[in-house]
């Protein structure tokens, strides 16, 4: 429930059965979030944001159902996964008469959920909205991000058509919640045509699955994650200051391709890269996780983080560092050098 006072403190602790983490509901100065925990809490942390309408399990389920992408994440990290306000199962409606936060409220709230945790300096995972929060977190608060993973990033203030679809977009989750067309356009945003379905390809499983937790979610409180995000400035002209590592990855039927290409651009050419991935929309952790595995795994590599070793890889993952280009993996001033180039990493099943 919304909460627009207050100094970060727990409310309520929650086993969760089904995944085996543990759910905390953090009170921050804008509001309460959960927040699930998964591994070592002694271990370095890595915090998660997902998209509008998505939460930890329907945003990021398919990259730690990867063996070898979980095996790498949780044997180098504590993982604090941070739900958008209202975005859990199960949430109820946050009353109207609770104040929309703005995107600053929303980094402001990611530092409150450190503090809650003790938290020193983190490692970032985020997905679009939640990859825009995250990134203006590393810009507020430098001293307490070492690297940012971000997918399909946001970091322009919308333009005015994106500003005004989305204000439909918001009639309608107000009037119908997330039902037919509202639906429809979110899994637009998150998925490639290929997996949603048409004539040629059967709908897929992660894009069934994801129909039923929208099905799950509160109308309101999706609308007041898309609100604060539709009224987000531009970071552009502060990213050239952002001295962070950062790893870019945008499916390349995205409809956010063009944005994550332009952070590249304005990104420091010694801290970023980008990777394209080849017959994928926006949500490539759920669509083509292991595409991300490889390019992680180097990324991870100049912080002095490994994945251990395993006897056997899973058949399903087509990726060796052949998948890379050359000039990713260049020894420089990453430990391994990470080129803000159009690497692009095909998936073929």
């Amino acid at each position: 429930m919304g909460d627009s006072s207050g100094s970060a403190s727990v409310s309520v602790d929650v086993e969760r059965i089904s995944f085996g983490g543990k759910e905390h509901v953090v009170r921050t100065r804008c509001g309460s979030v959960t927040v699930a925990v998964y591994g070592d809490e002694d271990k370095p942390a890595l915090i998660t944001y997902p998209d509008v309408g998505l939460n930890y399990m329907s945003c990021f389920q398919g990259l730690f159902f990867c063996p070898e992408a979980a095996s790498l994440l949780l044997h180098n990290f504590c993982i604090y996964h941070i739900n958008p306000q209202g975005h859990e199962l199960g949430a109820a409606p946050i009353p109207s008469d609770v104040p929309v936060p703005s995107v600053d409220d929303l980094a402001d709230q990611v530092a409150d959920v450190l503090d809650f945790f003790s938290l020193g300096s983190v490692m970032c995972l985020g997905v679009t909205a939640g990859a825009y929060v995250l990134t203006l977190f590393a810009m507020k608060y430098r001293e307490r991000v070492i690297g940012l993973m971000l997918v399909s990033p946001l970091c322009k203030a919308p333009s005015w058509s994106e500003w005004f679809y989305n204000k439909i977009l918001l009639s309608l989750l107000y009037y119908y919640g997330t039902r037919g067309l509202v639906k429809e356009t979110l899994l637009q945003r998150y998925f490639s045509k290929k997996v949603r379905g048409d004539a040629q390809y059967p709908e897929s499983d992660i894009v069934q699955a994801c129909k039923s937790l929208l099905d799950e979610k509160q109308g309101e409180n999706i609308w007041r994650f898309l609100q604060s995000i539709n009224e987000r400035h531009d970071l552009t002209e502060s990213l050239r200051n952002l001295q962070c590592r950062t790893l870019i990855f945008v499916g390349e039927n995205s409809e956010f391709h063009e944005d994550a290409i332009h952070m590249t651009t304005k990104l420091d050419r010694r801290y970023c890269a980008l990777v394209e991935v080849q017959d994928c929309g926006s949500l490539v952790t759920e669509e083509q996780p292991y595409a991300m595995l490889m390019p992680m795994e180097y990324f991870l590599m100049g912080y002095g983080l490994y994945r251990p070793y395993q006897l056997s890889s899973s058949p399903r993952s087509p990726l060796s560092p052949c998948c890379i280009s050359p000039e990713l993996l260049s020894p420089e001033s990453m430990g391994v050098k990470l080129k803000p180039i159009k690497t692009r990493v095909a998936i073929d099943f």
